[in-house]
């Protein structure tokens, strides 16, 4: 009698360029994957845009292409499934037939820039922070559904007639996959929107009411884990339940196995993102830190982080590639970083579309600057990988002070973690042992892990944290404290320059 293959996990992974699919097994190792690329639109300085049917067929894409490419005695093991995704990015749609109120406005768009000056200014960033531990900035929900309402007639039109439906990208997914029949979102994306109370869990009406969002709009508020239905019939793994949903750097954190206050982990995608989990306790930070919530278990009981979110990282890389046209592909980096022994003086600050923490200034911009006659491409694509290293580092100081203790460790993930050289300026900038895990993907992993406790299969993620050092390749500081300090010095001289550029 044939034994019954070991169980699968399965993670939806819905990313800013692009859409994954993932099978895990119960140890959190990965079986197989596969993706489809997302278009991403500019229309404008500052916004940032993407398709929401785009996003469902990318979506929809990576899940078939992974089931095509998987035998069918892995199918049948597929148990469940965790949903992760870019988080902030709004899609406002019509509850009667689901289709889109507009564009999908990502996390990056600063578009609103004005009006979150203007809350500012009337005095409700102090009641807003306090209760979300969030800023009043662009990059977050509430000022993206408010210019949407204000912008988009379908939208305003579908509000008056009570057919409108809000949710950030896991919600807007959960109804594709249910077949239109479940509105849900989970704390943790909650937490990103400026309208949930940290602390209650719970929506905030008079937030709501501040940005002109029905109340019926609102998607259902529930724990990370627990029952968002199963796939429907017709879609690539019908029927597997969804038992997770978790934005995209909780799951890292989650998958990087950072489960004690004061682990933390950084991830490099589009953006930069540090998280360092702080337990059961909201630590608020007064230097441009967020307070977030990174998951709860299936009553709702939550673990709180700290977060320090940088809006470019990968795109810098990009940038080399597309812009200046100096490397062919993104692997090119680093060969063309190491020709040179440093990057001679030369500094660029990649505040493409502004700063994130802890200026919070979208009128900031990129700045190259310490050019000479000899400066080499090489230069220019070292100080690209130091300035992601340097702006990740001030968040780490931030993080340290905010905590009352050194991380000790870095773990870090995403797809610029490949690269040695940024990992080495990593551990150089903050003075920390930075820790790279032989899988990347840790997005992916923590959702598939938390689906895993849900679906009964994993116990207790405390048994797997033995062997997350297995496999890892490890950066350790080279230089002086007086080097380091010297050189983060330079950095936030730069900085400052590259602040209101654009006001």
């Amino acid at each position: 009698m044939a034994m019954a293959a070991p169980p699968l996990l399965l993670a939806l992974d819905q990313g800013t360029s692009s859409s994954r699919a993932a099978l895990f097994d119960t140890d959190g190792r990965p079986i197989a994957s596969a993706s489809a690329p997302l278009d991403i639109h500019y229309p404008a300085d500052g916004w940032v845009e993407q398709s929401p049917t785009a996003i469902w067929e990318s979506q929809r894409l990576a899940m078939s292409r992974l089931e095509q490419a998987i035998t069918p005695e892995q199918q049948k093991a597929v148990i469940s499934c965790g949903i992760t995704n870019q988080r902030e990015t709004t899609t406002l749609w019509k509850r009667s037939d689901g289709s889109p109120c507009g564009p999908a406005l990502v996390w990056q768009d600063g578009r609103t820039a004005d009006l979150c000056e203007q809350w500012k200014a009337s005095g409700l960033e102090t009641s807003w922070r306090a209760r979300t531990g969030l800023m009043l900035d662009p990059y977050f929900s509430a000022s993206k559904i408010r210019w949407l309402l204000d912008h988009e007639p379908a939208a305003s039109s579908a509000a008056a007639q009570g057919d409108l439906c809000f949710g950030t990208v896991e919600s807007w997914l959960l109804w594709q996959l249910s077949g239109g029949t479940i509105h849900a979102t989970d704390m943790s994306n909650a937490s990103r929107t400026l309208l949930m109370d940290l602390e209650r869990r719970q929506w905030l009406d008079d937030a709501c009411a501040e940005i002109g969002l029905p109340k019926q709009a609102l998607p259902e508020l529930r724990p990370c884990r627990g029952d968002f239905g199963v796939i429907q019939a017709g879609l690539p793994f019908a029927g597997v339940p969804i038992q997770a949903l978790l934005g995209d750097q909780q799951a890292a954190t989650l998958g990087q196995l950072c489960l004690l206050p004061g682990e933390g982990k950084c991830t490099y995608g589009t953006g930069a993102f540090l998280v360092v989990n702080t337990g059961t306790t909201i630590r608020q930070s007064d230097a441009g830190l967020l307070s977030t919530l990174g998951w709860t278990d299936e009553h709702g009981t939550p673990t709180y982080c700290l977060e320090g979110s940088l809006f470019n990282a990968g795109t810098v890389v990009q940038w080399l590639r597309d812009g200046l046209g100096i490397i062919r592909s993104a692997e090119e980096v680093n060969p063309l970083a190491q020709e040179v022994e440093n990057a001679a003086g030369v500094m660029l600050v990649p505040a493409f579309t502004g700063w994130g923490t802890p200026h919070w200034d979208p009128s900031a911009r990129g700045l190259l600057i310490g050019l000479t006659r000899d400066t080499r491409r090489g230069h220019i694509a070292r100080a690209a990988l130091e300035g992601i290293a340097l702006s990740v580092a001030s968040l780490v100081e931030l993080a340290e002070q905010a905590m009352d203790q050194s991380l000790g460790e870095l773990a870090v993930d995403g797809g610029a973690a490949a690269s040695d050289p940024l990992l080495q300026a990593q551990a150089d900038s903050t003075g920390l042992r930075v820790r790279r895990p032989k899988h990347l993907e840790s997005t992916a992993r923590g959702v598939a892990l938390l689906a895993g406790l849900q679906a009964g299969v994993i116990a207790d993620l405390k048994d797997l944290v033995a062997n997350r050092t297995q496999n890892s390749s490890v950066f350790e500081p080279q230089q002086t404290l007086e080097q380091r300090q010297r050189w983060r010095q330079r950095w936030n001289d730069a900085v400052t320059r590259s602040l209101h550029w654009n006001g």
